[in-house]
């Protein structure tokens, strides 16, 4: 298999930061739609919808770095903290629509919905989740967390789930687009929970075989 060119190290750094402006340019532009008419007869809606789907997106393509580094040899780890915190802004975003353009920070009403509407719950408890990791995303405090920073951040494992759940009640019909997302993380999810058994069938199959020597050759020895 062909391997991608590895980055020089002195681009590393350039990267992180192109992908952060790269990721936020979604948002951007479906704002800039809604501005000019671009979204529909109902553009809060819709801007609200397309932040959700793209916070979706982001969280995929985090849990998809540790697959690519295991089964490809692609080592993209480099951009885990920087598509887990745009991941993070989105579904920051999305929430901030909702609470502001939707229901024009109507509290109540708000806490209405996350009480009485179970994907509200859900999508509202990913975001709750959410902000820990968010929070912990730095050096410092993986070297205070050690090993329980670690723990800690096994719940994009969950928040994933979550927001896959989320995303089915709130458009309340299975299509392609739903269908692609969801098949994603569930196959995401399926691969955490046989990794440790794939990477030691892979170490297995990657021993050096010890040469096969005739009972001749061990004679003449």
């Amino acid at each position: 298999m062909a391997s991608i060119p590895a980055l020089p190290r002195r681009y590393h750094k350039a990267s992180v930061w192109a992908l952060y402006v790269i990721g936020l340019i979604p948002a951007v532009w479906y704002f800039y739609l809604g501005l000019t008419g671009g979204l529909g007869f109902n553009p809060v809606k819709e801007f609200e919808h397309q932040l959700g789907i793209w916070a979706l997106r982001f969280i995929i393509a985090t849990l998809t770095i540790t697959p690519l580094r295991d089964l490809a040899g692609i080592n993209w780890v480099r951009y885990r903290r920087a598509l887990g915190l745009i991941a993070f802004y989105y579904v920051l975003l999305h929430f901030s629509v909702y609470v502001s353009l939707d229901l024009r920070f109507n509290f109540g009403a708000v806490g209405g919905d996350i009480a009485k509407r179970p994907y509200i719950t859900i999508g509202f408890a990913c975001l709750l989740m959410l902000i820990p990791l968010a929070v912990t995303s730095n050096n410092w405090s993986i070297r205070k967390l050690s090993q329980a920073w670690n723990r800690l951040h096994k719940l994009i494992y969950l928040i994933a789930a979550g927001g896959a759940l989320h995303y089915v009640l709130a458009v309340k019909s299975v299509t392609l687009v739903p269908f692609i997302h969801i098949a994603l993380i569930a196959l995401l999810l399926v691969y955490r929970s046989l990794r440790r058994p794939i990477l030691n069938w892979k170490r297995g199959n990657n021993k050096p075989t010890k040469p096969v020597v005739s009972q001749r050759a061990r004679q003449i020895g």
